[in-house]
């Protein structure tokens, strides 16, 4: 069992950057896949990375490719989110979510959720 927590999210101008982290707390963090997904006002929560346990893999969401980097540091439990060139619509709460079992882009298939992070993008 993991307990992600978010942090790293803030206020930035377009075309900016931020960088998120999720830190799980638990000896078995390189077993559980994990993604990040986001959730605008009005909106359905939205798949925006996932990365294998190894790191080995990873993808991403059309709308943030060559913009965002997953990445993964299993020695210190935390996986994070690099994101350049940040747009307006990005503004959304980034939640982290991780998974023993299943790795995709369908978040109700994730077990382990944080509490998320506001990331407001300014124009």
């Amino acid at each position: 069992q993991v307990q992600p927590v978010e942090s790293g999210g803030g206020l930035v101008q377009a075309g900016g950057s931020l960088r998120l982290s999720c830190a799980a707390s638990g000896r078995t963090f390189s077993i559980y896949a994990m993604g990040w997904f986001r959730q605008a006002p009005g909106k359905e929560r939205e798949f925006v990375a996932d990365i294998r346990g190894s790191g080995s893999s990873a993808y991403y969401a059309d709308s943030v490719k060559g913009r965002f980097t997953i990445s993964r540091d299993n020695a210190k439990d935390t996986m994070y989110l690099q994101m350049n060139n940040l747009k307006p619509e990005d503004t959304a709460v980034y939640y982290c979510a991780a998974d023993r079992a299943y790795f995709g882009s369908t978040w109700w298939e994730y077990r382990y959720w944080g509490q998320g992070t506001q990331v407001t993008v300014s124009s």
